[in-house]
């Protein structure tokens, strides 16, 4: 017979998952038209990693299917954020690039939102945002771990 997980872990999912909705629909409220945040996480991914992928890579690597990563880099070409290339190793395949378009909608976006992180900071103070990061970074390499 299983034990059931630890109070403290189920509560702290909990409120990953509670905080990861909250942000997401302020985020989207306060980006540029037009800018979902499945479009913004693709360039962000971009930005923060470098290089190209194949968009069956970004749809594993968000977790979504290859038809919804297939819509969202559909939407990111047709604005100029992103463009699709042959890719030169696989005859049927295409390679993804953030273009510097691209590159300054992401930071349109952080722009947009950075009062809204200005005040976050003053309410919850620097020190505690900081000490924060090392843990969620943990729980996030960890749980990457296990897909």
């Amino acid at each position: 017979m299983s034990q059931s997980p630890p109070d403290s872990v189920f509560r702290l999912l909990n409120e990953v998952g509670i905080v990861a909705q909250l942000s997401a629909t302020l985020f989207e409220r306060v980006m540029p038209e037009g800018m979902t945040l499945a479009q913004f996480t693709v360039l962000n991914h971009f930005v923060r990693l470098g290089g190209t992928r194949r968009p069956s890579d970004l749809a594993s690597a968000f977790q979504v299917s290859r038809g919804t990563m297939t819509s969202t880099l559909s939407r990111l070409e047709a604005k100029g954020l992103v463009a699709l290339s042959p890719d030169e190793s696989d005859g049927r395949g295409r390679i993804v690039a953030i273009t510097e378009a691209g590159r300054a909608m992401r930071e349109d976006c952080i722009a947009a939102l950075r009062p809204i992180m200005a005040d976050i900071e003053a309410r919850l103070g620097a020190q505690t945002i900081e000490a924060a990061i090392a843990p969620l970074v943990a729980l996030r390499q960890d749980l990457d771990r296990r897909r």
